[in-house]
C-alpha cells in the first residue's frame, strides 16, 4: 500500500507513529503537509499538485487535519475522495465532528445520549437556555475550541450569562451544557477503528479541575468498557462519517453521555495508557479498507430518472408484517433492500427468507414513486407551541464591518 499521511506536525507523537507502523508493515509512506497541495481542477479529472509539482499515485490517505486549517484541510481530503483514493476520515465527517453544535445537532436525532444543550444569539434567550439545560452550574464551550480550551464550568446563572454575553461580544459562538455533576473531573475516551472499539481509556483531572484533558495535566488509565459505553462509541463515530475516531463520553448516572467525537484522536495518551499497539490497528484497518473508497449512494445511485435511495417503514396493519422478504412484493416493485434495521441492529443485505417485524426500517434502493406509501411520515414535535401573537421585536441591522 502507498500511504500518505497528511500532517503539518512531521514530529508529533502521532505522525511518528503511524510512519513507523506502516513501514514496519512493508507499506510506502510520506507525510505530506496538508498546506502545500493546489486542488486542480483544469484537467479531465479531478487531480492535485503537491510542492507545485504532479502529485504521485496514492493508495490511502489518513489525515490529521488540525483546527486551524480546517477549511483547506477538507478541501485537500474531498479531493483525495473526487480521486478515489480511500480515507477512513472523509472531509463531511471532518466537518460533522470539528462544530461542536453540528455535532450535538447530528447525535441529537439518533438513540445515543448527549448532554442537555442549547444554543442562543439574544441576550433575552439566555436565561431560559440556561433553564432549560438544568439550571446552574452548566458548562459552556466555544464552537471549535480544543484539548480544553474554551470550556468553562459556570457555577451559578448570573456568572453564566455574565460570561456568555462577553463572550458573544467577541463574536464568539457558544454552547450552553448541563454539568453531568457524577462524572465532574473524568471522562471516557474510546478509540473507534470502524465497527468497534479497539483501546479505551479513562482521563481524570488533577485537583479542582474539571477538565480531563490530558494537555491540562490529567493522567490516564486503561479501562474495559461495557457493551452500551461500545456500543454508543460506535454509533456516534458512524453518525459522524468516521471510520477512525476517538469518542468523548462522561460516565453519567443514566449511562454513557457524549462530549464530543474527534476525527484526529492523538495516540501518546491511550497508546500508553493500554500499552496497545493502536497506530498499527489503525494502519492494518486502512490496509484492509483500500479497495473501498467512500461513496456517496445518493449520487452513485440516483443517476436513473425516477429512482432514489429512501428509509421504508413497516408499521403495523401493512400486509408487510408477518411476511418474508421474498413473499413481500417489494422485489416485483423494483424496489431492492440494502439493509435492514431492528431495534438496535442492523442487517446488511437480508436474505430473502427473513420475516419483517411491525417496526422494521428497510434502506431500500428503488423507483421512488413505489416506495412513496411506505414511506414513514414527517416526524412531529412531541409538543407544538401555541401559536399566539409575539411581541415586535426592534429590528437591528447587522454590521459587516
Amino acid at each position: 500500500m502507498n500511504l500518505a499521511i497528511l500532517s503539518r506536525a512531521r514530529d508529533s507523537y502521532s505522525t511518528r507513529r503511524l510512519v513507523a507502523a506502516a513501514e514496519e508493515r512493508d507499506h510506502q509512506v510520506r507525510v505530506l503537509d496538508t498546506l502545500r497541495f493546489a486542488i486542480d481542477l483544469t484537467g479531465d479529472e479531478p487531480d492535485l499538485q503537491y510542492r507545485g509539482k504532479a502529485l504521485a499515485d496514492y493508495d490511502a490517505i489518513l489525515p490529521r487535519i488540525g483546527a486551524s486549517i480546517t477549511f483547506f484541510g477538507m478541501a485537500v481530503v474531498r479531493q483525495f475522495e473526487q480521486m478515489d483514493v480511500y480515507t477512513p476520515t472523509t472531509a463531511a465527517g471532518i466537518a460533522n465532528s470539528r462544530d461542536k453544535l453540528r455535532s450535538m445537532q447530528i447525535l441529537s436525532r439518533h438513540d445515543v445520549g448527549i448532554p442537555a444543550t442549547a444554543f442562543v444569539r439574544d441576550r433575552a434567550d439566555v436565561m431560559p437556555a440556561i433553564e432549560r439545560v438544568g439550571g446552574a452550574p452548566v458548562v459552556i464551550k466555544l464552537l471549535e475550541g480544543t484539548q480544553g480550551i474554551g470550556v468553562i464550568l459556570a457555577p451559578d446563572n448570573k456568572v453564566a450569562g455574565a460570561v456568555i454575553e462577553t463572550l458573544q461580544s467577541t463574536r464568539q459562538n457558544v454552547l450552553i451544557q448541563r454539568f453531568v455533576s457524577e462524572s465532574k473531573g473524568r471522562d471516557i475516551r474510546a478509540f473507534v477503528l470502524g465497527d468497534r472499539v479497539v483501546a479505551a481509556m479513562r482521563r481524570v483531572a488533577q485537583g479542582d479541575e474539571f477538565r480531563s484533558n490530558v494537555h491540562r495535566g490529567g493522567f490516564v488509565e486503561s479501562v474495559e468498557l461495557d457493551e452500551e459505553y461500545q456500543r454508543v462509541a460506535v454509533k456516534a463515530a458512524q453518525i459522524m462519517g468516521l471510520k477512525v475516531a476517538g469518542v468523548d463520553m462522561l460516565e453519567g448516572k443514566d449511562g454513557p453521555s457524549i462530549m464530543e467525537v474527534n476525527s484526529s484522536p492523538g495516540l501518546e495518551g491511550i497508546e500508553s495508557a493500554t500499552q496497545l499497539d493502536i497506530a498499527g490497528a489503525v494502519v492494518d484497518y486502512v490496509a484492509n479498507q483500500v479497495d473501498f473508497p467512500e461513496l456517496d449512494v445518493r449520487q452513485r445511485l440516483t443517476v436513473s430518472t425516477g429512482y432514489g435511495v429512501a428509509e421504508l417503514l413497516v408499521r403495523e396493519g401493512l400486509d408487510l408484517v408477518g411476511r418474508t422478504l421474498a413473499e413481500s412484493g417489494l422485489r416485483e416493485r423494483d424496489i431492492s433492500v440494502l439493509t435492514l434495521t431492528r431495534d438496535a441492529k442492523v442487517i446488511p443485505n437480508p436474505r430473502g427468507h427473513r420475516e419483517l417485524e411491525a417496526g422494521d426500517r428497510l434502506l431500500c434502493f428503488g423507483r421512488l414513486e413505489e416506495m412513496r406509501d411506505l414511506v414513514p411520515a414527517r416526524r412531529r414535535r412531541r409538543a407544538r407551541a401555541q401559536l399566539e401573537p409575539l411581541p415586535d421585536d426592534p429590528l437591528h441591522e447587522e454590521d459587516d464591518s
